[in-house]
């Protein structure tokens, strides 16, 4: 075989991969679009217990075909506290057995007798087609691009198939020798596969060109499985990538080194009985190890590692936790940086990042109730220092602030992606409602502030004058309350004739109050005092203005 040979296998081998890890993309990048929030709620549905996650885990990946995009997402749902650091590990071991499906897939292409090629080729007009159906719904034209990619997986695996050549009898007594170096041999084999896994970051990919070469004889079964235990290393650098990210929080970088540290014991301890796991595989497997059988026997091998990985470690969930909370510490000044508010990452698609986006929406809303909640017990009792009850107003306004301006930066940088209709005016929704919670703290501070200045100018209200503000500043918290308990699901017609209703009341008894300070004055009532109290009763009435323009809002999210 002559240089020039060489350099056209390379190019012809790159070229299917490129093909087989844009297929990869592709298809998961339109699953997920057409599912978009649902993976999120499937989650939340199927993380109850650490059965259920791993199986949840299972189900996504096999869906979105890939691993790192579920342990990425997870990493991301576990930094945003969409869930918890067991229920992430948990969703991460099912992820490991779902990524095993990529392997049967290519055992199958590879013992199947029609050409997946001429397979590809009508699969990926089917996708197309699909795609553009302008009559149909986004989420349609969204499974168009997945029928697409996978016909460009199958459409790769034959260039893979194609580009390595059936090796010669030179070739295969050198191979031979390599092979009957025994575990040294399978320890070489282990590094390689982490390194290339790395360098293209795809496991499935590694696992294709694993499955094509040992089908053509240039490699045999325990160098293949070396192979697969490296790729199951090497898939973990997309966690470790988004571990060291900025704004990866604590329980972040325990999920990702959760993943990392689970597909590395679960190696050392294979190689460790590295013959009788073999031999266990070969048992599940009928018949003899042949260049028609080996492609089984690799899929076997990935998916009894990660399914026996995760038998045994799963009874050990919350130990395992603990031993990340041990190992991965929290920052020296993590703390304090709860105070300031950090940009938040874009995730793979625009309807996983409104995932993320809505959990901080809802914390923003939560600060909001917060802080209305103590201007009420302010009303009941004013505090001894008032200094202080300002400066912790102060800082949870400034907070929003910060909250305000990065999601509104990240809402405003996902329109910039090539969007739905639905999820463009999903965007627009939760802009709106960022801008109204925003306004609410506002609101709230500045009826601090008039506390603060009725103690300073020692003025008085008339008695039973913060007594009638009880029902008003109780059905206002009520409102509040309401919308924010929307803030996930949306709203319908009802609920918002509901809201329409609360709104009214609200704005009838701010009439009320403002005409029984006006008649207080009249009455030879402290002037200043008085209209000290509709300012006050001003910025009240406006909190339940927001809560309304936010159940305008989440009406959009109802259809």
């Amino acid at each position: 075989m002559d240089a020039m040979q060489i350099i056209t296998i390379f190019l012809q081998l790159f070229g299917g991969l490129a093909i087989f890890m844009y297929g990869m993309e592709l298809a998961s990048n339109g699953i997920q679009r057409a599912a978009g929030e649902r993976f999120q709620n499937t989650l939340n549905f199927m993380t109850k217990s650490r059965v259920l996650a791993v199986l949840s885990g299972a189900i996504v990946t096999v869906a979105v075909q890939s691993s790192s995009a579920t342990s990425v997402m997870v990493i991301n749902f576990v930094n945003a506290g969409l869930l918890s650091l067991t229920q992430g590990i948990g969703v991460i071991m099912g992820a490991n057995i779902g990524t095993t499906l990529t392997g049967w897939v290519i055992a199958a292409v590879g013992v199947a007798k029609f050409s997946i090629t001429a397979l590809a080729v009508p699969l990926f007009g089917l996708g197309f087609f699909m795609s553009i159906w302008k009559k149909q719904s986004d989420a349609f034209k969204s499974y168009g691009k997945a029928i697409m990619g996978i016909a460009c997986i199958f459409l790769g695996l034959g260039f893979i198939e194609e580009a390595i050549p059936t090796p010669s009898p030179d070739m295969l007594l050198v191979l031979q020798g390599f092979s009957d170096r025994g575990f040294v041999a399978v320890i070489v084999a282990v590094l390689v596969g982490t390194v290339f896994t790395m360098l293209i970051n795809a496991s499935s990919a590694t696992l294709a060109i694993v499955i094509t070469m040992a089908s053509q004889g240039i490699i045999d079964f325990k160098i293949a499985g070396g192979l697969v235990l490296g790729a199951n290393i090497g898939t973990t650098m997309d966690a470790f990538i988004a571990s060291i990210s900025p704004s990866a929080g604590t329980n972040a970088r325990r999920t990702a080194w959760a993943h990392i540290l689970f597909n590395i014991i679960g190696t050392l301890w294979v190689l460790a009985v590295y013959n009788p796991f073999c031999a266990l595989v070969d048992w599940f497997v009928p018949g003899p190890v042949t260049q028609l059988t080996i492609g089984a026997h690799i899929a076997m091998f990935h998916t009894v590692f990660n399914t026996v990985n995760t038998v045994v470690l799963l009874p050990l969930l919350n130990q395992y936790a603990a031993f990340l909370e041990k190992i991965v510490k929290e920052k020296p000044g993590e703390a304090e940086l709860h105070a300031v508010y950090l940009p938040i990452p874009m995730m793979d698609t625009p309807e996983l990042s409104l995932v993320h986006a809505r959990k901080e929406i809802s914390d923003m809303a939560g600060i909001a109730q917060s802080m209305f909640d103590r201007i009420k017990q302010d009303f009941a009792k004013e505090p001894a220092d008032f200094e202080s009850e300002l400066e912790w107003f102060q800082a949870k306004e400034n907070y929003v602030d910060m909250m305000n301006e990065e999601l509104s930066k990240f809402l405003i940088q996902i329109t910039q992606n090539d969007l739905s209709e639905r999820t463009r005016n999903r965007v627009g929704n939760q802009l709106r409602i960022v801008t109204e919670l925003e306004s609410m703290t506002d609101e709230c501070l500045a009826i601090a502030f008039i506390l603060k200045k009725k103690r300073s100018k020692r003025l008085e209200f008339e008695p039973g004058a913060f007594e009638a503000l009880k029902p008003f500043s109780s059905l206002v918290d009520e409102f509040l309350t309401f919308v924010s308990d929307k803030l996930n699901v949306g709203m319908t017609e009802i609920e918002l004739g509901q809201a329409s209703e609360m709104e009214d009341k609200i704005d009838a008894i701010k009439k009320n109050l403002k005409k029984m300070a006006r008649n207080r004055i009249s009455g030879g009532a402290d002037v200043k005092a008085e209209l000290l109290y509709i300012d006050l009763i001003r910025h009240v009435e406006k909190i339940g203005d927001c809560s309304y323009a936010i159940a305008e809002e989440l009406r959009g999210f109802v259809r």
